[in-house]
């Protein structure tokens, strides 16, 4: 029974010509310009960082599966932060609050939820490549092929995706009060939520479910993985072999510690305790500075990813001396002329 103010979804403008007023951060007016100019130096240097990995590995002739995973890793991290950061930087530079369509701002969410969700899975496959390289190392070679690899990859960004459009599909259907002022950067679900006009926890049931195949199924699989690996390693005898065996999930574990952290904080939770302030802040880390630590976790403890990327700096400082060793002979000759 829809409650009173709510927007009539028989009416023929809501859907075409509703819009959300993201409210962005202003209450933060003095503190604006700072604002921008840190999250945008924050923004260039993930992207940097990522694109960095991501060539990389492309042109690295022989990857392995784990270079092919946080290929992909890095690549869903650049479409992460390209769907959420952009909105987030206007809404610091413009005086009034930025508005975003009806159509936009659910093409935003089920992006959102995509490419956190395909992270979430994806994190579940490098710890299945982990516990078939610590667990079962003869057959490693035949179960991790290019092939399964592939198939992995896909099926994590297809399963993600169909999710994120059943969510975003069952809340966007919810009916909303008449404000339609988002206290937020983005459309994040929480508080798209809070404007609904609902009795009970009935709009949440889809949150719930999006959470029980986003986040609690992969986390149940990945502790599975390493509580395996675990086991295998107290049957290795030696030291040296049980700290280099650990040394490689070091990376993976670092990131899904991160991922799961704020990604619990921000969804395991009653609509009733939804706090703007708090929830902001939660989400300029999760958006902004998560994404920044990814690089620099695969780049100092990833010992395949350090060794790819000394090869590309390598490759650049040997093309850099072949082009000056082309380009001084031509500057001599028409020097002389």
């Amino acid at each position: 029974m829809p409650c009173e103010g709510c927007t009539e979804r028989d009416n023929k403008s809501t859907d075409a010509t509703m819009e959300f007023l993201l409210l962005g951060f202003s209450e933060l007016l003095c503190l604006r310009v700072l604002l921008f100019l840190i999250f945008l130096i924050v923004h260039l240097v993930t992207l940097a960082g990522n694109v960095m990995i991501f060539m990389a590995v492309v042109m690295e002739p022989s990857r392995p599966p784990m270079l092919f995973f946080l290929c992909l890793l890095s690549v869903i991290e650049l479409c992460y932060t390209l769907v959420i950061v952009p909105k987030a930087l206007l809404s610091l530079i413009v005086v009034h609050s930025s508005t975003i369509s009806f159509i936009g701002c659910a093409a935003q969410m089920h992006l959102f939820v995509a490419l956190g969700g395909a992270e979430c899975f994806l994190l579940v496959a490098m710890s299945y490549d982990r516990y078939v390289a610590i667990c079962q190392p003869l057959h490693y070679v035949a179960v991790m092929s290019e092939g399964f690899c592939l198939r992995l990859a896909v099926a994590c960004c297809l399963g993600s995706f169909a999710v994120a459009l059943g969510l975003t599909v069952a809340v966007f259907r919810l009916p909303f009060c008449q404000s339609h002022r988002i206290n937020h950067f983005f459309c994040d679900i929480p508080a798209v939520l809070h404007l609904t006009c609902t009795q009970g926890h009935s709009s949440e049931l889809p949150l719930l479910a999006a959470c029980v195949l986003l986040l609690l199924l992969p986390f149940l699989l990945i502790l599975t993985s390493y509580v395996c690996i675990a086991s295998a390693l107290l049957h290795i005898t030696s030291s040296m072999g049980r700290g280099k065996a650990f040394s490689t999930c070091i990376s993976h574990l670092a990131i899904t510690l991160l991922h799961y952290g704020c990604a619990t904080f921000m969804y395991i939770r009653p609509k009733s305790s939804y706090s703007p302030a708090r929830d902001k802040m939660v989400s300029l880390v999760y958006t902004n500075i998560t994404p920044l630590l990814y690089p620099l976790i695969y780049s100092l403890r990833n010992k395949e990813i350090k060794g790819v990327l000394r090869k590309m700096l390598r490759r650049k400082k040997i093309a850099q001396l072949n082009w000056d060793s082309i380009i001084r002979p031509v500057i001599c000759v028409c020097g002389k002329f």
